[in-house]
């Protein structure tokens, strides 16, 4: 770690994980608390530089994770908010303009059966940074129960958790993260003592401004936009922090492009609100009111991180990773985003909220128009990009990800890493995918959103789904094929006692981090914490 929480509390039980993994032979890489990189650090005499570069060379080559003859990778890993599976024209809009977005597909590397951990941000977050479920690490709900983390949670992400940004950083990496963090808002929780060189973006969602105290949330301050852990503006204007988020990005890259980087872009928008926020420039032009013209505002995003890759002569040497953290919410039941043949929307565990649209590319890595509709999920994306690195997925604790790097380089045959996956909802399994079947748990009260307010949900009864014919899971084969429904519940029995559910805790879970006096993030108040 890098700043340490004056408050550790203690990781649970480690171990193996027996869920659906595929053995992969590991090494320990403990975290060595190297201090952040300031900004404009970045600058190496020749013979300094010289150095540097043969001492790197030497380690990848040894390195039995890396890509033979390659270069560790600069890596920009972009992650925008509750965007639907049918939202970017590489997987089928026609209402939105994205020529950049698909660009990338085209170039590269497009993956049909991809998943987020969850269907709401701040578990789905997790999942990406630390290649774990959010069960795992204690970050499925808030400690009221709520879905997500709310401003002056004394809930986030524990400072004992490994996540990218700290791997890479042990490899040389600068980092930064210019967005919506959403994994805690308290001083230990935030984005540089995770490993983050630089952070500018929202602690939480969007939709989180000012508003009073209720019975599930304290009250919260105005929207604060931060740099470092330093409230910088309160409120910030929502419309514009594609651009900003944009700008920093770029400056980011081109300070850092004489030395490996990771830059992590978790845009704001679409978002949480009724109604999404664009610039001036984007705003009323799409065909899809204010929802299409955050994306399209996205999509240019997209194309100037790419557009200074090329000016800057390293675009043959950069990983660039677009998904999406959920699907896109019914907001007010006014539908604005498009799952597109998927049944369900955000903020369940249908496939319109879990299963994203994931384009990547490398030139000369991956090659053009590489697809795959292999099970893939968000807990990839550590293990894989950790290993390109030339570094070690940790051993010390579970790591539910894989290396799917033969998947995304389009490797002849490859095949999904996982035996089985889970869907769960506040902390509740509802639902297991293994191969093209998924099954659906029969269920007295399936969890959704409702449980917010301490509604009741609806029952559910037993469906098997054959994916691969019926990717709208219009038709429940359960008592067709009561093999793999058999086979399936007993994967579901497995994750209930290694990560738990409803009532029952898990052997392999981790705690959240728990931060003892939260307090709102106001303008021009700057609570000192021991670093």
């Amino acid at each position: 770690m890098t700043d340490m929480a004056p408050l550790r509390t203690v990781l649970g039980e480690t171990g193996q994980s027996g869920i659906g993994r595929v053995g992969v032979a590991r090494a320990s890489c403990p975290c060595t608390g190297e201090t952040p990189v300031p900004p404009g650090r970045a600058t190496f005499s020749r013979s300094r530089l010289a150095c540097v570069a043969l001492a790197c060379a030497v380690l990848f080559v040894v390195s039995p994770g890396s890509v033979p003859g390659a270069e560790r990778p600069n890596v920009v890993f972009v992650l925008v908010d509750n965007l639907g599976y049918g939202d970017i024209g590489c997987f089928g809009s026609t209402k939105h303009r994205t020529p950049n977005i698909d660009r990338l597909a085209s170039e590269g590397a497009r993956l049909t059966s991809f998943y987020s951990a969850a269907p709401v941000c701040t578990p789905s977050r997790a999942s990406f940074l630390t290649g774990c479920y959010p069960r795992r690490v204690g970050l499925h709900v808030d400690y009221n129960g709520t879905q997500v983390l709310m401003a002056v949670s004394s809930r986030g992400l524990n400072p004992d958790e490994h996540t990218l940004a700290e791997l890479l950083k042990e490899r040389g990496y600068a980092t930064a993260c210019f967005g919506k963090w959403h994994l805690g808002d308290q001083p230990s929780f935030l984005p540089r003592r995770h490993g983050f060189d630089e952070f500018f973006g929202l602690p939480y969602s969007e939709d989180m401004g000012q508003r009073p105290a209720t019975q599930y949330r304290v009250a919260a301050p105005p929207l604060p936009l931060l740099e470092g852990e330093t409230v910088i503006e309160a409120p910030t204007d929502p419309s514009q922090l594609t651009r900003r988020f944009t700008e920093r990005s770029v400056e980011f890259i081109a300070k850092n492009r004489n030395r490996p980087f990771f830059l992590y872009l978790p845009h704001t928008m679409p978002g949480s609100t009724r109604e999404s926020f664009a610039s001036e420039r984007f705003k009323g032009k799409s065909a899809n009111g204010t929802y299409g013209d955050a994306v399209e505002e996205l999509d240019w995003s997209m194309g100037e991180i790419l557009n200074v890759l090329k000016r800057l002569g390293i675009d043959d040497r950069t990983l660039v990773i677009w998904t999406s953290d959920n699907g896109p919410s019914l907001r007010r039941n006014v539908a604005h985003g498009s799952v597109g043949p998927l049944h369900g929307w955000g903020y369940s565990t249908d496939e319109g909220g879990m299963r994203m649209p994931l384009v990547a590319r490398w030139p000369g890595r991956i090659p053009p128009g590489t697809e795959s509709d292999e099970l893939t999920t968000a807990m990839d994306l550590l293990p894989t990009i950790v290993k390109l690195a030339g570094g070690e997925v940790p051993t010390d604790r579970p790591i539910d990800g894989h290396d799917i790097w033969p998947i995304l380089s389009g490797k002849p045959n490859a095949k999904s890493p996982y035996e089985a996956f889970h869907f769960y909802f506040l902390g509740q399994l509802q639902a297991v995918r293994s191969g093209k079947w998924k099954l659906y748990l029969p269920l007295e009260e399936k969890w959704d959103r409702r449980r917010w307010h301490d509604e009741p949900g609806d029952p559910c009864e037993r469906k098997l789904v054959d994916l691969d014919a019926d990717i709208a899971e219009e038709h429940n084969l359960a008592a067709a094929h009561p093999d793999v429904v058999e086979r399936l519940t007993a994967y579901a029995q497995q994750a209930r006692e290694e990560l738990g559910d409803i009532g029952k805790p898990g052997t392999g879970q981790r705690p959240a981090g728990h931060y003892p006096d939260p307090r709102p993030l106001w303008l021009n108040r700057v609570k000192r914490v021991p670093e």
